[in-house]
Formats: structure tokens, sequence, C-alpha cells
């Protein structure tokens, strides 16, 4: 595993960071914490939070996976864990976020609010990185980095980035970072697997270009790329089995982008390239997100132990150029199969 950079701060860590998406629903208490524990025995330094995790969001499970996070934290040195977090934003399309009545503007006090609430639930005076998970692309960017960065200057957060942002989205707010001499964006945080491979047009561009790191959060296509769809297969208590079959229309449209022909007949020809080299889909995906030079940290996720080992078998592996280029003709044959026109949208 190798450590590096956050953007341009201060903060460094493994290449692969410990998600916590599913602590408190998918994955109890307990298991949690021995999920996280196996995480920190294998090198791991990164944990990834939010305050409206667990996923799916529910108003009276908000906050619980901080919690856990922050009991488990105080069972280590603190100084030795890099920890981020997110306020959430206001969501787009068919997310609503049930988060303090509906307010979710990323303005002054819905930023110090979001803040102190994430500090009691973590039980930690700082937060390494703190993020927005969602774009509010109504607010002036200036404004919500005024009490990003006052934040940064209290010493209550180390360093600032956003989530489930636009190449648009993440330049204007360095612009005004830059113009009104407040805190930066260090990192961003985006959807980036082997099934949607939009970060590589002008995203991976501005963070090269910009000095941000990017974050990639579900690097196994929300579970996709395990196989676990294929031939039809809708497991129990997976999530997109459950939206499939008792969903909203609107969960059975974001389901439907990662469960479709595409994604499934894509997974079943990386079967054969992971296959070659003696590999799991699982570990190809990882390893294949470790090795872009825009990316920090790979956000993995689990819900057992042994779905964490299988993720861990990437921490070592280097696909090399036979098998990147494999990977690459495959897109070309099946383009962005998470798009329903296989186009790559901007």
């Amino acid at each position: 595993m190798e450590r590096r950079r956050l953007g341009r701060s201060g903060i460094v860590v493994t290449d692969i960071c410990m998600g916590t998406m599913t602590f408190g629903l998918q994955a109890d208490e307990k298991t949690s914490f021995a999920i996280m524990d196996r995480a920190y025995e294998a090198g791991i330094d990164f944990f990834d939070a939010a305050e409206m995790y667990p996923v799916p969001p529910a108003a009276e499970r908000f906050g619980i996976t901080e919690e856990i996070v922050g009991r488990w934290l105080k069972t280590k040195n603190r100084g030795e864990v890099i920890v981020s977090t997110k306020i959430t934003g206001p969501g787009h399309g068919w997310f609503r976020p049930p988060v303090r009545g509906g307010f979710t503007a990323l303005d002054r006090r819905q930023i110090f609010q979001s803040c102190e609430d994430s500090l009691r639930r973590l039980q930690t005076d700082y937060i390494d990185l703190y993020q927005t998970h969602w774009p509010d692309h109504g607010m002036r960017q200036e404004d919500t980095l005024e009490a990003l960065t006052e934040l940064v200057k209290q010493g209550k957060v180390r360093a600032i980035g956003c989530s489930n942002e636009t190449s648009w989205g993440l330049m204007k707010n360095l612009w005004a970072a830059e113009k009104h001499h407040l805190s930066r964006f260090d990192t961003v945080q985006n959807n980036f697997s082997l099934i949607n491979r939009r970060c590589q047009n002008e995203l991976a561009q501005v963070c090269r270009m910009e000095g941000v790191s990017l974050l990639p959060y579900s690097p196994l296509g929300g579970g996709v790329l395990t196989g676990k769809y294929n031939g039809g297969a809708l497991p129990p208590g997976a999530r997109f089995s459950d939206y499939l079959v008792n969903g909203a229309e609107r969960q059975q449209r974001m389901a439907r982008r990662f469960v479709n022909e595409r994604t499934l007949a894509t997974t079943e020809r990386l079967r054969e390239i992971a296959g070659d080299i003696g590999s799991s889909v699982t570990a190809l995906a990882v390893a294949w997100s470790r090795q872009h030079n825009f990316v920090a940290s790979t956000i993995i996720g689990a819900t057992t132990v042994e779905q964490l080992d299988e993720c861990l078998k990437a921490a070592d592996l280097i696909l090399d150029g036979d098998t990147l280029r494999r990977i690459d003709e495959l897109e070309v044959e099946i383009p962005n199969p998470m798009t329903e026109d296989g186009l790559r949208r901007l």
C-alpha cells in the first residue's frame, strides 16, 4: 500500500480508504468495529464517513455511522488515524436528504452546525478532511468557502474537499478561493469505477492541473463488479435488489443505472481478464482505481470482514500494461455502461 498527499494539503494517507457507509444498518456496531480493526491492522489509516450515513439515508438513522466511528476512534491513537466526514448539502434529482428539517443549503449556519454535530458524534476535537457531500450551485461559492475557511482557522478542520461535484463546480470553487484568498478544495470525491469512467474526461484534467486529488467511491460499481447480480440474481439484503423489487420509481431508476445489461456484460468480460492474472474482479477493480495519477485514495466499503479481505488483495496488486490494454479495449467496446446511451456524458 502506498501513501499519497491529499491535494496540496499537509495530509498524507494510505491509497486505500475505509468507507463506512454501511455501518449502523447493513453492518451492526460489532461488525463495524471488526471491519475497522481489520482495515487498521492491514495498514489503512484513512476512514471516510458522512453525517447522513448509513445509506440509504433516513431521518431516524441520521448520524449513526459517525457515532459508531467515534466510539471506535476512542480505541485508537487519534493522531494515527485520518478521519474525513461530510456536510450533506442539498442533494439533487431523486435525492432529498433528511437533514436538519430539510435545511441543507451550504451556508454559514448550516456548515457550523453540521461541523459541531459531527465533532460531537465522532468524539474528536478536529476533522482531518471536511467535505461538502453534494454541491450547492445556488450558493455564492465564496460564502460557502468563507465558512469552511473559518473552521480551518479555528483548528476544527485541517483540509476541505467536495463530493459529487462537476468539473465546472470544482473549477468555480477553486477560482473563488484564489480570488478571495480562502481555503481551497484539496479533494473531490466522485463515483469512479470500471463501469463509470467519466472522471477520466475533464475532471481528471482539472485534478492534475490544479493539484486536487480524486477520492473515488464505489470502485466496485455499487457491488455490481463483484458479479453478485450476474445471471439475473438479486441477492437478498443487497441494496439494488431491494430497490429493483420494492423501491419507489426513483430508486428503481437509480438501481438500473448500476444493474443493466451493459454493466453485467462488462462484469462478465472483466471476470475473464481477472482470471487470466489470478485475481478476482473485486481486487482488479480496486487495483485499477489505485493506478491513476490523479487518485489519492480509493474508498472501499464492506458489510463483512470477508468482503474487506477480498478488497485488501488489491493493496499490492499492480496491473501490467497488457491487462490495462485489455481493460481499455473493453471500454471501447462497451463504453461507460452506467449511462443509458453509452456516451461519456460530462
